[in-house]
């Protein structure tokens, strides 16, 4: 084939200009796709290439009481964060920083690992910085390229250590949280409720981040951060609790002299709505804003005195004396006894039952009494008796019904439930079959042995007693929508209504005595838990006014000794709730003590007020 012909020239140049015409045809269809098919999706991208968004963490919803006391609120604060293209340039500024925002080698670390993890998205650096390392930064912005410094609130908890067990703590979401999906609209750096309402209510409370974007150059460098597209976040919910303030602090500023280890709750008998819960000792949860100090955090862990527990719905105590009146009540449901029945026993300081010897708390014995005088003056001879009159198995069962077993279901995390055996298969597998005898129903009869209540699970129980339908109610902190929230009745409202009177006069003439209020109706039960570490706890449970109960209060207080030193302070709560501020120290009040010395200041405080032979 002659390549030179004519023709032959011909053809080739007609194959060439085709393919020619084909390649402008591919790459004119390419770029029609890529510039104006496509044009708003690399719009897009560039865009995103050329501003970085910006979280703005949406403040926490606020916490109050019910007369609109702010118990948990926001305040202002600065965070330095950092944006760079790599991690060479981000150590390099880190480092630079460093100089005038001091960090520790395992904050460094941990702000090194987060960048590793997120190299795209801006890394805080410090949370919550001091003004100082803030204007030193600022004054130096343009030495540290892609370092954003922006307003965000911080938590902040204006009474402190009054509420802290309620209220709970906040602190940043884990990798393992962000992994677990456990909090839904987390992010890298969000706070999250720890504990108390906060931990409750998180999702109420959480609130909607918003974002704004800042512009980078091609290297990553902040160019421009202020007047970009911005979103605002949306506060999280206002939480409205059931809580009266005032009566909290008042807890607080009363509390035992003797002891620094108990709790106190105040709540509603009608609605179960808490209105007051203190445990002692107690915390600042301020300290666990920003992260708290690795030695304070051990200093806490370490103490004998566990200040982080809530002892109001965490704390297991032998519920003692106060007891005496579920065992009252289970034995009149069942027809064992009435009000007037006695024992064929009567106390002459401890019952003999075949080889041991049980005693009574006094010594010199209470003689023949009826089941309302036994409660009156907290017979243990009496109720070792009812005890065996109703059986172990009986009173297990019954104890279930009542609600001994569960927890109460007060909106609080970390409730404990009760250590209640609920048939004697448990003392079966403790002791064997044949290892264990009545002793184990005699100590039960009087609130002592294998079962341990709650402060909480007790209140429910005399709440139960406050009311006139048998119902307990379930506590709650946060009011509900109105629904009546309680458990099932577990007994008869007549029988309920017959130990109103032996617990009227527990504080008019019996163990309770140093508490009586004038003017006031008040019904309660002492109690003594034995203690093998030391001092016995003092229990102490009542309400007002007998005939229309409005408020029953609680108390358990460590080493107390006994209940009839805790009793005087939940007279003067349930005074100070029904008769205000003026009930305080005898206006328009008086307390009436075990002598007649005329009432003080001293002696009217929560004190060391002893009174020979009283629980």
């Amino acid at each position: 084939m002659n390549w030179n012909h004519p023709h032959t020239l011909s053809r080739r140049a007609f194959a060439a200009s085709g393919f020619v015409w084909a390649v402008f045809l591919v790459l004119g269809g390419a770029f029609f796709r890529l510039q104006v098919l496509g044009s708003d999706q690399y719009a897009v991208q560039s865009r995103n290439n050329q501003y970085r968004p910006i979280a703005l963490p949406a403040p926490r919803g606020i916490i109050v009481d019910r007369n609109g006391v702010v118990l948990a609120t926001n305040v202002p604060s600065f965070t330095i964060s950092l944006l760079a293209p790599n991690e060479t340039a981000f150590r390099a500024v880190l480092d630079s920083i460093a100089q005038y925002a001091p960090l520790d080698a395992e904050r460094y670390a941990a702000v090194m690992q987060r960048y590793r993890r997120s190299p795209d998205n801006p890394i805080d650096v410090m949370r919550d910085a001091p003004f100082a390392v803030v204007a030193a930064l600022e004054e130096r912005k343009s030495s540290f390229p892609g370092m954003i410094m922006q307003t965000e609130p911080k938590r902040f908890y204006p009474h402190a250590d009054i509420v802290s067990h309620l209220l709970g703590h906040v602190g940043e979401v884990s990798e393992e949280e962000l992994a677990s999906q456990r909090f839904a609209r987390a992010r890298m750096g969000t706070v999250v409720g720890r504990g108390g309402l906060e931990g409750q209510y998180q999702d109420r409370l959480q609130g909607f981040d918003g974002h704004r974007l800042v512009e980078v150059d091609a290297l990553g460098r902040t160019i421009k951060d202020e007047g970009v597209e911005r979103l605002e976040p949306v506060q999280g919910d206002t939480l409205e609790t059931s809580l009266d303030f005032e009566l909290q602090k008042y807890i607080t500023d009363i509390f035992p002299a003797f002891g620094d280890r108990g709790a106190v709750i105040a709540m509603d008998p009608r609605n179960g709505a808490v209105l007051a819960m203190y445990s002692a000792p107690s915390y600042d949860p301020n300290e666990f804003i920003g992260g708290v100090d690795p030695d304070l955090w051990n200093e806490w862990l370490s103490s004998e005195a566990t200040p982080l527990l809530n002892r109001a719905i965490q704390g297991l105590y032998p519920p003692a004396s106060p007891w005496k009146l579920a065992l009252a009540l289970m034995a009149l449901e069942r027809g064992v006894v009435d009000m007037e029945t006695t024992m064929p026993v009567q106390c002459n300081g401890g019952y003999q039952y075949f080889s041991r010897y049980f005693r009574c708390w006094r010594a010199s014995g209470h003689g023949e009494l009826t089941l309302a005088e036994a409660i009156q003056h907290s017979c243990d001879v009496y109720f070792y008796q009812l005890g065996l009159k109703l059986g172990l198995e009986d009173m297990l069962r019954d104890g279930v019904q009542v609600g001994f077993s569960r927890k109460t279901g007060v909106d609080l995390p970390g409730e404990m439930s009760p250590v209640y055996p609920v048939t004697t298969a448990y003392f079966d597998s403790l002791y064997g079959p044949s290892g264990w005898t009545n002793a184990i129903t005699l100590n039960w009869a009087i609130g002592q042995g294998e079962n341990t209540q709650t402060l909480i699970s007790m209140m429910r129980f005399y709440a139960m007693l406050a009311r006139n339908d048998g119902r307990a109610p379930i506590p709650q902190l946060v009011p509900s929508d109105g629904n009546d929230r309680s458990f099932p009745v577990v007994a008869r409202a007549e029988n309920v209504a017959l130990l109103r009177v032996p617990l009227e006069m527990v504080v008019e003439s019996g163990t309770a005595v140093a508490s009586r209020i004038r003017n006031l109706r008040v019904a309660g039960k002492t109690g003594t838990a034995q203690n093998p570490h030391g001092l016995d706890h003092g229990w102490y449970l009542g309400f007002a006014p007998v005939d229309d109960p409005q408020i029953v209060v609680g108390a358990i207080i460590e080493f107390g000794e006994h209940g009839s030193r805790v009793a005087p302070m939940v007279s003067r709560i349930i005074a100070r709730y029904l008769l205000g501020p003026d009930s305080d120290l005898g206006r328009p009040i008086r307390w009436v003590l075990p002598s007649d010395s005329v009432p003080t200041a001293d002696t009217l405080r929560p004190g060391p007020i002893r009174r020979p032979g009283t629980r």
